[in-house]
């Protein structure tokens, strides 16, 4: 007998289990059809393991630094990391993540089917080994997949996703992280701390480049005071096994050789879920609305697989969006009102060490399009950074000048994971930089670099030398 619901959502990962708690709580009868783990790629294969291990990563450089503190460590002391213990600890964590997210789902009613599922329409979605379920609106949450790069070789066992990677328990000697983006930094700095050697191999002239071009040139100098190579405007042109090891070669004509290496070339949207022709696609991502309606009406499609920004925080604000608008058609009688998506002031993170953030305009682009006004404050005058030992980076604020509108920040420095949420939100609140450098913050904290910062762009920073 057929499953029949309101709303049907394909996929369990952070739009997709969102969306259907949402659409419950709004009152529409719903099922999530979830043919792996429940969270999505986020929880089980990257956000959260990767937190997991960076917090590993910040002991190991802390210990290896403590010495000025006054700690007495025993001669020779090197901290070690035993991988297979790591590995149990990051699957005990991930698992009660997970069964959380199934006592969420149970405790909101939602009703959740085993399986692949695909939309056939608007009203059908058919699931592989369970019955089909009738609806009246369909959300699309199949996320994203990993980019396979079209290199001879990376077919190999010792060549990984970032997924496998995380399941390995041994440090490789030697790691080639393919891919200088958010993911093979992360992962190339918890190696490093781990006790690898590493090497990154990035194809753009810049590692983060998506990120602003300071944070990308001071990370740039960070990692390779510490030992790890990077090799800008690399492109490989195959991998060879010699014995043990792999030889990658590059277009230049030099090699790197390693034990193991990490495929991180970034990931694009997942849609096997979606019938061809049955929606509009471009560049390989549904298209969708600011409703995130696809072109076929009662068919919404949140988070990775629409290319639009490829964030599990985004995910979630898109998968709310989507459930609003989803139940809103499905349930018509209940009045409920039409919500977008406003996707203007989401932070990106890299959760390494130390953490680089950023939300809104790079500097660049902003002088493009503005007569700007710009404040930097560095955390080695910040007193909360000095004493915990982290003075390298920065945060800047880039803002309009005629008005003092924010345009954007960009950090790179101690738990500027954190402290980028303040920005992203007296951005969308239209906060000014005026008004910005007049609230108080706490002393001593790392968050209140921000405030100076936005002293620094309206000249009126008391921490900071006067500018020349």
């Amino acid at each position: 007998m057929a499953h029949t619901c309101d709303v049907a959502v394909i996929g369990g990962g952070p739009a997709g289990y969102i969306a259907a708690v949402k659409a419950s709580k709004l009152g529409a009868e719903t099922i999530l059809v979830e043919q792996d783990t429940l969270g999505g790629t986020c929880l089980n294969r990257g956000c959260i393991p990767t937190k997991y291990y960076a917090k590993t990563a910040e002991f190991i450089y802390e210990a290896k630094n403590s010495a000025w503190r006054g700690i007495v460590l025993p001669e020779g002391f090197s901290p070690a990391v035993d991988m297979k213990q790591a590995v149990i600890g990051k699957d005990k964590t991930v698992r009660k993540l997970t069964s959380g997210i199934a006592g969420l789902l149970k405790a909101h009613g939602v009703q959740v089917v085993k399986g692949k599922g695909k939309a056939v329409s608007s009203s059908l979605v058919e699931v592989e080994g369970a019955e089909p379920i009738h609806c009246k609106s369909v959300i699309l949450a199949g996320g994203s997949k990993e980019v396979q790069l079209p290199i001879p070789g990376l077919d190999h066992p010792q060549v990984y996703t970032s997924a496998a990677i995380l399941d390995i328990e041994t440090v490789p000697k030697r790691l080639a992280v393919i891919g200088g983006g958010a993911i093979g930094i992360e992962i190339a700095v918890i190696y490093h701390a781990f006790g690898a050697s590493v090497d990154i191999i990035e194809l753009t002239p810049s590692i983060l480049p998506f990120f602003d071009a300071g944070i990308s040139e001071t990370f740039s100098g960070l990692l390779k005071s510490r030992g790890i190579n990077l090799h800008t405007e690399g492109r490989i042109e195959k991998i060879t096994p010699e014995g043990d090891e792999l030889i990658l070669e590059l277009a230049d004509g030099s090699q790197i050789t390693a034990d193991a290496v990490l495929a991180a070339a970034g990931r694009q949207p997942e849609l096997s879920s979606i019938p061809e022709h049955l929606v509009r696609t471009e560049k390989g991502a549904v298209q969708v609305d600011p409703y995130m309606e696809t072109s076929q009406p009662g068919i919404f499609a949140p988070g990775d697989v629409n290319g639009k920004c490829m964030l599990a925080h985004a995910a979630f604000h898109m998968g709310e969006t989507a459930a609003v608008n989803a139940a809103r058609r499905a349930l018509p009688a209940l009045g409920i009102e039409r919500q977008i998506s406003d996707l203007r002031y989401v932070p990106s993170i890299v959760y390494a060490v130390p953490e680089a953030a950023s939300v809104g305009m790079k500097r660049a682009e902003a002088e493009e399009r503005f007569e700007i006004i710009t404040g930097t404050f560095p955390f080695s005058a910040n007193g909360r950074a000095v004493a915990h030992g982290s003075p390298e980076g920065y945060i800047e604020v880039v803002a309009e000048q005629r008005y003092g509108r924010i345009l954007g920040v960009h950090a790179l420095g101690p738990s500027v994971s954190e402290i980028i949420q303040e920005a992203a939100v007296l951005m969308a609140m239209e906060v000014t930089v005026h008004e910005l450098a007049r609230c108080i913050h706490g002393h001593p904290t790392v968050s209140e670099a921000l405030m100076e910062a936005a002293a620094d762009a309206v000249g009126e920073c008391l921490h900071l030398p006067p500018k020349q």
